[in-house]
């Protein structure tokens, strides 16, 4: 937040040698332009990065499969949680009418990616029902391909997750059946994907594992083209008109931070006191999601790319449109940060012991309280911001 800093303290000196009168004098140094494509520029080096670990993740899942044993298990799951640390931040980019949610009048790839909560017993079995789940039904899905379980995804209710991050977290990690205060995640045995192992149908959890793993790579490509030089959706968003543009990109961020992860994220499962209601419930990175989310907010706010250099950003129309608010949702930022952050780690116990459930409603009123500032910067700006 280096740039940040000297920028405010930059315009304060300048405002406070500048008259009222003088006010419609200052030059702004940022142009809206400039702000729309180092945003694209910023939204593309990150899906760029998340399918990059999404490779990875593709070919760890391929050595388990070929050689499941308890080393191999570890390797795949390290992999998927590094390859949630660089798809966290783009959540982000969601609520924007950008690709991730529809192209071309059709829903995008978000639910392919990272749909939750999810019934895990509509991919396998779980603890009351060893035949649950369309792995253990080849009457229902006689041939599992990529097409056919993209197809299953939601089918008969929005819980039905067939794809994506958490269906392959539930494969890797199983149902958390632990208690919060044990701190820990899934124990699901490498033995699941073992012929003659200690569950049925391991060919068909290999090879569910497998499809699921390629079918992240296809979609996370999908956004790729969307936001590449040249693509459909950075050129329609580069073109059209600023005020559109920004009031998407302000709405997402305002949006995630107030009614998204405030809300269905953080204070569903911290007034249920429900580990289900958690974004990774079965490998405990909840609390990963959590910051990783608030990142990306931070970062489209700041133009902060993940080498950490800075572009032209929303914060700068802002600070030279009415230097006190800036400072004001800086301070917003900083403290959202701050409680987030601070959350007790896993996030099944943060929300269920009564010493740690108060951090867990801090952070849902900071977010919430950026989000309405946020509202606020665009209102400094002329741009028209909402929160659904």
């Amino acid at each position: 937040m280096t740039k940040y800093f000297y920028l405010l303290l930059s315009m304060c000196i300048v405002m406070s040698f500048t008259s009222c009168e003088d006010d419609d004098d200052i030059t702004l140094l940022t142009s809206q332009d400039e702000v729309k494509a180092d945003y694209a520029d910023l939204v593309l080096s990150n899906y760029e990065a998340a399918r990059a670990d999404a490779v990875t993740l593709d070919a760890a899942i391929a050595a388990f499969i070929a050689d499941p044993t308890a080393t191999t298990q570890q390797a795949a799951k390290d992999a998927w949680l590094a390859a949630r640390e660089s798809y966290g931040p783009t959540e982000a980019y969601r609520f924007a009418n950008g690709p991730i949610d529809v192209i071309d009048g059709e829903e995008g790839p978000e639910g392919l990616l990272n749909s939750w909560p999810l019934d895990e017993a509509y991919i396998d079995y779980v603890d009351d029902d060893s035949d649950a789940g369309l792995i253990n039904s080849p009457a229902l899905l006689p041939t599992i391909t990529k097409d056919a379980l993209a197809d299953l995804n939601g089918q008969g209710g929005e819980e039905n997750v067939s794809v994506g991050y958490h269906a392959i977290e539930f494969l890797l990690w199983g149902q958390d059946l632990t208690a919060p205060s044990a701190l820990e995640a899934g124990q699901r045995s490498f033995t699941d994907f073992v012929d003659g192992g200690t569950a049925d149908n391991q060919d068909r959890r290999r090879a569910y594992l497998k499809a699921c793993s390629e079918l992240l790579l296809d979609h996370l490509q999908i956004l790729i083209d969307q936001w590449a030089v040249g693509g459909p959706y950075r050129t329609a968003f580069l073109a059209q008109d600023d005020a559109t543009s920004l009031s998407d990109m302000m709405t997402a961020i305002a949006t995630l931070s107030k009614s998204e992860l405030a809300g269905e994220r953080v204070f569903v499962a911290y007034d249920n006191r429900d580990q289900e209601d958690e974004h990774s419930c079965f490998s405990d990175n909840t609390h990963r999601d959590l910051r990783l989310n608030y990142d990306g907010i931070r970062d489209v706010y700041l133009a902060r790319a993940i080498n950490d250099v800075e572009g032209a950003s929303i914060a700068d129309l802002i600070l030279e449109a009415d230097p006190v608010l800036a400072g004001e949702i800086f301070a917003h930022l900083e403290a959202a940060e701050l409680a987030v952050y601070e959350t007790a780690i896993p996030f099944d116990y943060a929300i269920s012991d009564d010493s740690t459930r108060p951090n867990v409603l801090a952070a849902v009123t900071a977010l919430r309280a950026l989000g309405d500032k946020i509202v606020e910067g665009g209102d400094a700006i002329g741009i028209e911001v909402r929160i659904e």
